[in-house]
């Protein structure tokens, strides 16, 4: 074994030791990749076992990396981990494993053993700073703004709205939408100069370096605009910008990041936006995990539904660790697309024993898959920010 990997097991061997010793895998029934393969080796249990081995020598990166494709980060496993259980409420303790896949994934990557599609998505990435999330059209910094044409958004400002890669090139109709409601309310926001991807999947996907040159890009961008607060609408942004940027900055990252869905809700509550249109659709609503599992905000989307005149709302049975995954993140889309097909299957298998005519989405990477397994199933999946717009009267 290299000096990369030993020092790889050395640096997670207590957190792995703490998931080995405690034996009960209580996490294998959360984890939506389990759920579908039923093989032991997709485990978060597995991917501490296999630490432990590399610890003692007996199997090395090459051998299980495969393994670690297979995870959505969507957290589930940690908050169902009887360690964090346990000890989470008085030491704040969770057993991190979202931390040791994308470790894992990077050391794949310094080590030679990255996944071939992975690999290829992020030479494009390099590329074009913005994900390829139109397949093979290119995308580029000429059009990353054009969702917002003609809604008359300055550039710059104390507050500026990121939009992330699949909602300024593919759901682009959602993005005006919160656009458009943030007007509504006379919130004043402006765009980046030029914005890049967030850096995110990157790293999740083992690419740390591509992910730090992003990261600081998109925050010396923010800085030369004097920019003090980011508007997150997606999660998988919120995230990065939330965990994974003040690890890349420390002390040096002085911006107030807000979440969309909560600032929306924040303005609809306090009147600066009406939702005076019924919608009459009955409804039921799918947690972004990176929302719900990875930081437990779940109640203010379910009150911005509940505000929505004319809904019928009917809420899931699962929340928090239970919650149900669309099986689109942690780049699982990429390298293992079957597995997230049938992740959303089933997904929208479950919206559907509702007897819904619509899934409620809060997030645009969930929202592909969902809707592509919703269309199959003669479900509607929508937008949340375009369902508040459509009864705040306001036409994308």
């Amino acid at each position: 074994m290299g000096d990369q990997e030993l020092e790889f097991a050395q640096r997670w061997r207590d957190n792995a030791y703490g998931c080995f010793s405690s034996g009960h895998k209580f996490c294998r029934e959360v984890c939506p990749v389990m759920q579908v393969t039923r093989n032991e080796n997709h485990t978060p249990t597995a991917f501490h076992a296999s630490i432990v081995a590399m610890e003692k020598g007996l199997v090395n990166v090459e051998d299980v990396a495969d393994d670690f494709v297979h995870c959505t980060q969507c957290g589930a496993c940690e908050l169902r981990c009887p360690n964090t259980l346990m000890t989470g409420d008085f030491y704040r303790h969770r057993t991190r494993t979202v931390d040791v896949v994308k470790a894992m994934r990077a050391l794949m990557v310094e080590t030679g053993n990255e996944r071939e599609a992975w690999k290829l998505w992020n030479e494009r990435l390099a590329l074009d700073h913005n994900e390829p999330v139109l397949g093979d059209t290119r995308v580029s910094q000429a059009h990353v703004a054009d969702w917002a044409i003609g809604l008359d958004i300055p550039v710059g400002g104390e507050t500026i709205l990121f939009v992330d890669c699949e909602a300024a090139f593919f759901r682009t109709s959602y993005t005006r939408a919160f656009a458009q409601l943030l007007q509504k309310a006379g919130f004043a926001f402006g765009l980046m100069r030029e914005q890049w991807c967030c850096g995110g999947p990157a790293a999740e996907m083992g690419y740390q370096d591509l992910a730090l040159k992003h990261a600081t890009h998109n925050v010396e961008d923010w800085r030369a605009v004097g920019a003090k607060r980011i508007i997150a609408p997606d999660p998988h942004d919120y995230i990065a910008f939330t965990e994974d940027y003040p690890k890349y900055f420390g002390e040096d990252y002085e911006f107030e990041i807000v979440l969309g869905v909560e600032l929306v809700n924040d303005l609809v509550k306090d009147g600066r936006i009406a939702l005076t249109h019924p919608v009459e659709r009955t409804v039921t609503y799918h947690d972004p995990c990176r929302l719900n599992k990875r930081k437990g905000v779940h109640e203010a989307p379910r009150e911005l539904i509940r505000a929505i005149p004319g809904l019928t709302f009917k809420d899931v049975d699962r929340v928090t660790q239970w919650s149900y995954c669309s099986g689109g993140g942690g780049g699982l889309p990429i390298e293992k697309p079957e597995i997230t097909r049938e992740i959303s299957r089933r997904r929208v298998a479950k919206a559907a024993e509702l007897e819904v005519d619509t899934l409620i989405s809060a997030c645009p990477w969930s929202e592909r898959p969902l809707s592509e397994a919703g269309h199959e199933a003669n479900l509607g999946v929508m937008d949340l920010f375009e369902l508040v717009a459509v009864s705040a009267g306001i036409e994308p």
